[in-house]
């Protein structure tokens, strides 16, 4: 019985070997053929030699171990050279060159540098605020008031200031939500806040072209420049101390409210084109469109908090022209005394009947 099974397997090895030999004498694949891709070298079958493993190795992308040097690959991917950021990709490109230009100013200015721009302003404000304090009007409130703007004026504004707050906020949020954000909360929580702050800046977004026209028929009258502007100018608003002359609106009221305007049709057009990406062909306008609207949110968001700080704590009677549409009687004449005249009739210089009886 061994003896039979020892037959058996010997003879089922010399069937199996000759069954290698034949395949390897038909074109099979044998351990040399193997070895010799592995050291880049091709398998040419000759008719009168059977086999040979002599051959060049493939060169070029195909090749086993690929080309010498990628370089013609990859640049014929990105078509041409990498670093012509602006040239029109061919509809044969594999790659757009330019993505790698947006990230890295997006990353290394817009989040690195202008996404803190915000707090640098407050910082300044804070100091002025501690070394200057609060600009108080001169001869104190009068208890006379003159009406400054009317219900739709302060509506649409009111409306503004809450639409576009909104909208920096959660801005600033989807912006600087992984630097900040993920590190101390994590990157859970930076994604639901993240998240929720996308919707909400898309939801808003349509609200500020809407608020953006109506601010603009409402306050453009008043808002042309003119020369007493360079006046004010010159004298920095008479922040620093002194009297400075004033139409209604001074020139940083005006230089405001066309910052507002015009900053803002590029943060309407750019933030369509995001909010809609299938109605831009071209990538790269998408690409700019970030870096538009990432630049000029943030322009508008830092000069904000310095109108803010004006018509708030920062000046005497000033909020009162958008709670109440009114102002006192001293605070016109000492801020707008050209606006005071033209509204009243009266100069400037006179004194009012209460101040008369101090």
């Amino acid at each position: 019985m061994l003896r039979s099974l020892s037959l058996f397997l010997l003879a089922l090895t010399l069937l199996f070997m000759g069954g290698l030999s034949a395949s390897a004498q038909n074109g099979g694949q044998t351990l040399a053929d193997i070895i010799a891709r592995q050291n880049g070298q091709i398998v040419v079958p000759t008719p009168s030699e059977g086999r040979t493993v002599t051959a060049p190795a493939l060169n070029g992308p195909l090749g086993p171990l690929g080309a010498a040097s990628d370089s013609d690959l990859w640049r014929a991917l990105r078509g041409n050279n990498p670093l012509d950021v602006t040239a029109a990709p061919s509809e044969s490109q594999v790659m757009q060159r330019s993505g790698q230009l947006w990230r890295k100013i997006r990353e290394d200015v817009i989040r690195k540098y202008a996404g803190f721009a915000p707090l640098v302003v407050i910082g300044l404000l804070l100091i002025y605020h501690l070394a200057f304090g609060k600009m108080k009007i001169t001869d104190g409130f009068s208890g006379k008031t003159i009406p400054r703007f009317n219900h739709l004026q302060r509506v649409s504004h009111w409306f503004m200031a809450f639409v576009f707050i909104t909208l920096g906020m959660t801005g600033l949020l989807i912006l600087l939500g992984r630097p900040i954000i993920a590190p101390y909360l994590g990157l859970e929580a930076n994604s639901i806040v993240t998240s929720a702050a996308k919707e909400g800046h898309n939801l808003f977004g349509p609200l500020f072209i809407i608020a953006l026209v109506w601010m603009f028929f409402k306050f453009i009258k008043g808002n042309f420049f003119q020369w007493v502007d360079i006046k004010w100018m010159l004298k920095f608003g008479g922040i620093f101390g002194g009297h400075v002359s004033s139409s209604q609106f001074n020139f940083g009221e005006k230089s405001w409210f066309w910052m507002v305007i015009l900053v803002g049709i590029v943060m309407s057009i750019t933030g369509v084109a995001l909010l809609f990406p299938w109605i831009v062909e071209d990538m790269r306008l998408l690409q700019l469109s970030v870096i538009l609207h990432g630049l000029g949110g943030m322009l508008l968001l830092s000069v904000m908090f310095g109108h803010i700080y004006l018509g708030t704590i920062g000046m005497e009677g000033s909020i009162d022209s958008m709670l109440k549409g009114e102002v006192d009687e001293n605070w016109a004449k000492e801020h707008h005394d050209l606006w005071y005249e033209e509204v009243t009739g009266k100069t400037a210089t006179e004194k009012s009947d209460t101040e008369d009886t101090k």
